[in-house]
């Protein structure tokens, strides 16, 4: 069978994934107590080998990407049997969280009633459980996609994926589309089809200390600068325009009777479209010390574009509501303010977001999702992963080619 083009097929899907419910619940468990932090490069092998051990089971070709000493591998997996004249789509997880090694004794795996929670099942360990059961929910009812899936899990997302972007951005290039298995938004679930971009700046002043009782005025205080700066930052947002500037953290002199030589503070950017970002990373670039004796010098920039959809973006969230309504499941898209690597992907095929678990607690200890909700989901995915290809825009080139292996290659590429 090619498709999914009657109710038949969908039945399949949902029987397979009811049917399968302890074993997912059993690979969340088996993922989460593989604790994976994600500044812990070596934590991250238990995970991967749990993930690609199942990718072969699907018959998947799975390759460790080396990222060389001191991090950690990626894996990207393809069908071993495969139609390379169709096109393919990218499908998108990590396997860091945000949690130090024993977390799971503090916050245990544990199912309260439709609830399960520990270190890791919303953000995103859920999503992978979700990915691969979609995956062999296909197999299972004979479906074959249209649209050729290949896998991407990363293991440095929680870190803003500094080894692992060059690789995604390869392969965003060559998708006819993406799905990311982040954690949906809000308890309901919505679809994450826009995310903000978001930057990191760092402001440092250099000013000249001196003694502050004997002699005051033969220094230039970086701290009363810094000051300066802080306010000059915070007059930058536009909560209307959905920008957001914020000074997180700021240093700055050694003791209360010197007059500080030198002064820095951490800066969080928020933002919705290109033109804001152009605008307030010129505007931080911008700023000149007003203090007289003191100098700023600024670094960091917009290192995540908004996630904006377009055109073809669009008609992808149409095939969604379209897939949902099969599974007779109500389904709303949503802007988030976090950034992932779907606002990279994003610049470069259609992409959705916010495809994995549904529940709360991101980064926190009363993190938990929904059991039923990861069965359902993983039938959403499914089904979107057995849809036609889009049709596709004037102007956009056909995708047709993913790369057989991902080697490392120059990061410029």
């Amino acid at each position: 069978m090619t498709g999914v083009s009657d109710g038949n097929g969908v039945a399949a899907i949902q029987e397979y994934l009811a049917g399968h419910r302890a074993q997912m619940l059993a690979l969340l468990e088996a993922l989460v107590r593989a604790e994976s932090p994600t500044d812990v490069p070596t934590a991250q092998a238990e995970v991967q080998s749990i993930l690609g051990r199942l990718l072969r089971s699907l018959g998947y070709a799975v390759q460790r990407v080396d990222e060389g000493e001191g991090n950690a591998d990626h894996l990207y997996a393809r069908p071993s049997q495969r139609d390379r004249a169709r096109p393919v789509q990218l499908l998108v997880g990590h396997c860091d969280t945000v949690w130090p090694r024993g977390t799971i004794r503090e916050m245990p795996f544990v199912v309260e009633g439709e609830k399960v929670r520990g270190p890791g099942v919303f953000d995103m360990k859920g999503g992978l459980v979700q990915m691969l059961f979609a995956l062999a929910a296909l197999r299972g009812a004979s479906i074959e996609p249209p649209v050729v899936p290949v896998v991407f899990i990363n293991s440095d997302e929680e870190r803003g994926s500094p080894t692992s972007q060059r690789h995604l951005v390869r392969l965003a290039r060559c998708a006819h589309r993406a799905f990311v298995l982040e954690p949906a938004l809000g308890l309901d679930g919505k679809i994450k089809t826009a995310r903000k971009g978001a930057g990191r700046f760092t402001v440092r002043i250099e000013g000249k200390s001196a003694h502050a009782g004997l002699d005051p005025e033969s220094g230039s205080s970086a701290i009363l600068e810094l000051s300066h700066v802080v306010q000059a930052l915070h007059a930058l947002n536009d909560r209307e325009a959905g920008i957001s500037v914020n000074v997180g953290t700021i240093d700055g002199g050694t003791r209360p009777n010197v007059v500080a030589d030198a002064g820095m503070a951490e800066v969080d950017v928020r933002i919705e479209t290109h033109e804001q970002a152009r605008r307030v990373e010129d505007a931080i670039r911008g700023l000149e010390a007003s203090t007289a004796g003191t100098s700023l010098h600024i670094e960091g920039g917009i290192g995540r574009p908004p996630m904006t959809p377009g055109p073809t973006a669009r008609r992808l969230w149409a095939q969604a509501q379209q897939a949902a309504a099969q599974l007779d499941l109500h389904l709303d898209a949503g802007r988030s303010g976090g950034v992932s690597d779907g606002n990279l992907i994003s610049q470069h095929t259609p992409t959705l977001d916010g495809l994995g678990p549904v529940g709360d607690g991101a980064h926190a200890r009363h993190e938990f999702c929904y059991v039923d909700r990861m069965v359902e989901r993983s039938a959403l995915l499914a089904l979107l992963l057995a849809q036609p290809p889009l049709s596709p825009d004037a102007e956009a080139p056909a995708r047709t080619k993913t790369p057989s292996a991902l080697p490392p290659s120059d990061p410029s590429s």
